[in-house]
């Protein structure tokens, strides 16, 4: 009586491959549920962190602009204490070395979007650009309108 000896990827062709020494070899590499719940942390985790992420990127052309007019009104002021008279434009505090160059609206990404505003008619010095406000829509995170910084 003859036996058949058959290997056993010879019986499965699929299976893993065996070792020299007859035992199976396990297939590495991760089960679709591993990777479903790796992606369902990774999911989570990305879940928490972006609105936090997205909000200080807010806080920080919010704190950006609060800067700028600050710098801006300053110039501003400095410019009417010098010349007598308010600026006529914001680009003339630049010329005249008030400022570098006017600054860019970091909530509209924008140098033309800023808001001047005339003196008051009861001004005593004459000029065009008495303040300077964001021209940027919305609030802030304090809850005040931007128009109104």
């Amino acid at each position: 009586m003859r036996t058949h000896t058959h290997t056993h990827s010879q019986l499965h062709p699929h299976a893993a491959p065996a070792s020299r020494h007859g035992t199976r070899v396990q297939a590495r590499g991760f089960t679709l549920i591993e990777l479903i719940v790796v992606m369902a942390i990774v999911a989570l985790l990305v879940s928490i962190v972006a609105p936090r992420y997205f909000n200080s990127l807010q806080k920080s052309r919010e704190t950006s602009v609060r800067t700028s007019l600050n710098v801006m009104r300053d110039a501003i002021d400095q410019y009417a204490a010098d010349k007598g008279r308010y600026p006529d434009s914001l680009a003339a505090l630049a010329t005249a070395r008030y400022i570098r160059e006017v600054p860019e609206d970091a909530l509209t990404a924008s140098r033309d979007t800023w808001v001047t505003l005339a003196p008051p008619a009861d001004a005593q010095i004459s000029g065009e650009v008495y303040d300077v406000r964001s021209g940027a829509a919305g609030r802030g995170s304090d809850g005040r309108l931007f128009a109104d910084w």
